[in-house]
């Protein structure tokens, strides 16, 4: 069996499927003309954002691209100049891959948005299958985008090394992609509460508010746009590290090169099938809708690659490590669910605790998301561990079959993400049609429905943040492992020592973990820094508008706020924003290198994975659990809204807000940024460090 043309067909099919249901999502009936109006403005704000975004990051590309040409994989002057050429178009193209990704997102859910909120005048179903077909569309086209991308670059190179090029590509755009997102949505997040709950009691999407169109439009940006390059990326980062280490065993492109494109052509084909089940039964219920879909994907896939390894002739226990990691992925799923899902415990305790103020809610909230830590991280270190003693001793001659093996477990997890980013991109489409609803005066059974769909898209929000946290994990093990091996191929023809493991009693591995550690921590607080600067400007405006111009505060008819000047605001703080934060972690990582060599850069990498999934669970999950308590208040609990625990609870979300949406999902990809760049560097540390 061919499989890198497999790859590619199945690829093509996702891409049919995508545009299928971006033509049903278009055809849907929306007639409301103030509805069509207010979606025209939040489609504009959020393309005129990519927009300004990607001509920066088109430079930085463009920079980074010379840079590799010059010093990847070796220095121009030492090695081969098609080689660093190669390398170069494979970073490009990842990069334009990514950024496609996010375009695509913003496309279809600026469209569906509108659709559903118009069909909730109708059904939930209507409503519901809106939202949902409009999150496939990208599901199906980032994965699709992933696969044919790695496997398009592996063809024509041949060459693993060049598949982490297309990797790094991929992480990098992501990176500043979600950073930038995420600070243009909280900043517009947390100004419209502010003022709009807390201090004026007026509704959510209170068209008075100057600060809502922006909200809106954040909502595309940070959690479609950049969610589809997060996970895009992490996609791309678990085939690439899985990519090398079988090509470490095959000696070449082999079985086990064959044995990840089949995996990962059958977890697109069963995301594929998910993805077309997905519709709100007789229940009517959309989060059962959400994971039923979820659990025929996941069925699916085991069942079809337990065909596929003795048909093709794999090994079953790389099959055994595959399913460790989609099992874990679903387990780590659940308890995010636990700990964020309104009808839990820690979430009414933490509404319940609101009653006593915004202390209480911020202390509660933080408890949970510290406890949340514990069962996600012995989950990736379960599949880790289970995986490496599954697949040891499969090749005697080589510790590498024990690492592929992890990077199996990464590819298991990762199998389903075509079904994941679908569900992920429905809840930012949902939460816009709920806007939608209660700005165009659709009435109050439309508002329930789409209250009901944005709840369901909030807990599932939560799990794939906790699912893209855990699959990160598992890929900087498996990336761990393949900087083991370009470091390895260089200090071997540098005559000098391979690395076995990293010792944490050697000064240098000691040196490069405690900064390691740090990092994570030093880029939340750059993001959130962001976010609180640039929120502080948005409020300022808000109360501008609100003071000087008349009638707006009472809701005169014809008075209309400055919809645009707040999308700006966000707009330039955000990009402002965007690469200090990006740069800063990929300096570090080089400088690191360059002082310590490849042992200080195993402990910087060690450190930084362990500090940054701390971070990243303990954030997602506590703003989550934040954010699900308010809309507990709000639902009519502890007082309902305008109550003391309402406005308690709506403090404690825009402390979330930050946490879950901008450093929480960004700090998976700047693990695998960090990572890659170490992998494509690691030349360059064995020849050039001071100490090592």
């Amino acid at each position: 069996m061919n499989w890198p043309v497999v790859a590619i067909l199945v690829s093509i099919l996702a891409f049919g499927v995508a545009a299928w249901l971006y033509t049903w999502v278009k055809s849907q009936p929306s007639s409301n003309p103030e509805v069509a109006r207010i979606g025209l403005l939040i489609k504009k704000g959020a393309n005129t954002f990519l927009g300004r975004e990607y001509k920066i990051l088109a430079i930085f590309v463009a920079i980074v691209s010379v840079l590799i040409v010059l010093f990847l994989p070796q220095p121009i002057w030492k090695g081969s100049a098609s080689a660093n050429i190669m390398m170069a178009i494979s970073y490009i193209v990842g990069s334009a891959l990514s950024a496609l990704a996010g375009k695509i997102g913003i496309a279809v859910a600026t469209i569906a948005n509108v659709k559903s909120a118009e069909a909730a005048t109708n059904s939930m179903n209507k409503s519901f299958m809106s939202g949902f077909r409009g999150g496939s569309v990208m599901g199906m086209a980032v994965v699709g985008s992933s696969l044919i991308g790695v496997t398009a670059v592996l063809m024509l190179t041949g060459d693993a090394t060049s598949v982490l090029g297309f990797s790094f590509g991929a992480s990098s755009l992501a990176l500043f992609a979600k950073a930038g997102g995420g600070v243009f949505t909280k900043t517009a997040d947390i100004s419209a509460d502010l003022v709009g709950k807390v201090e004026l009691g007026i509704p959510e999407d209170d068209p008075r508010n100057p600060a809502v169109i922006a909200d809106n439009v954040g909502d595309n940006v940070g959690d479609v746009a950049g969610m589809g390059a997060d996970l895009f990326d992490s996609n791309v980062a678990a085939m690439s590290a899985a990519l090398v280490l079988a090509v470490a065993l095959d000696g070449g492109t082999g079985i086990n090169t064959n044995m990840i494109l089949c995996y990962t052509s059958l977890g697109l084909l069963s995301s594929i099938i998910g993805v077309l089940s997905g519709r709100i039964g007789k229940s009517g219920n959309p989060s059962s809708a959400l994971n039923k879909c979820t659990y025929i994907t996941t069925i699916l896939f085991a069942i079809l690659t337990a065909i596929a390894t003795p048909v093709f002739g794999f090994n079953w226990r790389y099959w055994g490590a595959t399913i460790v990691g989609l099992f874990v992925g679903t387990v780590i799923g659940l308890t995010s669910d636990y700990f964020t899902n309104d009808a839990k415990k820690p979430v009414q305790h933490v509404a319940s605790a609101s009653k006593s103020g915004p202390a209480f809610t911020i202390l509660s909230g933080f408890s949970y998301g510290l406890y949340s830590v514990l069962p996600a991280l012995l989950g990736i270190g379960i599949s880790a561990m289970a995986s490496f003693y599954i697949c040891d001793g499969i090749d005697p001659a080589s510790k590498t079959d024990a690492l592929f093996g992890i990077a199996m477990s990464a590819i298991g997890m990762l199998s389903i993400v075509g079904m994941i980013i679908s569900n992920d991109a429905y809840g930012p489409i949902v939460d816009n049609a709920r806007g939608l609803v209660e700005m165009g005066n659709l009435g109050d059974e439309a508002l329930r429905i789409t209250d009901e769909l944005d709840s369901a898209g909030n807990t599932v929000k939560a799990i794939t943040k906790g699912f893209a946290v855990s699959a990160a994990g598992l890929t900087v093990i498996a990336l761990l492992g393949a900087f083991m091996t370009e470091a390895n191929a260089a200090l071997v023809d540098l005559g000098k020592q391979i690395i076995e493991g990293f010792d944490v009693m050697n000064p240098l591995v000691f040196f490069g973990m405690i900064v390691g550690v740090a990092i994570p921590a030093i880029f939340s607080a750059m993001l959130i820094m962001g976010v609180d600067r640039n929120a502080q400007r948005m409020v300022k405006e808000i109360h501008r508008q609100f003071d000087e111009i008349p009638g707006l505060k009472e809701g005169k008819e014809g008075v209309v706020p400055e919809y645009d000047r707040c999308i700006d605001i966000a707009t330039t703080g955000a990009l402002k924003e965007l690469l200090a934060a990006g740069i800063v972690i990929i300096l570090s990582t080089l400088a690191v290198g360059f002082i310590g060599g490849v042992r200080a850069i195993g402990g910087f990498i060690t450190g930084n994975i362990m500090s940054g999934l701390l971070l990243a669970l303990l954030m997602g999950n506590a703003g989550g659990t934040w954010d699900n308590a308010k809309k507990y208040v709000e639902a009519g609990n502890e007082g309902g809204k305008g109550s003391v625990a309402h406005r308690a609870a709506v403090v404690g979300d825009t402390v979330g807000d930050p946490f879950k949406d901008t450093a929480g999902p960004s700090i998976n990809t700047q693990i695998t940024v960090v990572t890659l760049v170490a992998s494509l560097a690691s030349g360059l540390f064995a020849s050039f460090s001071i100490l090592g």
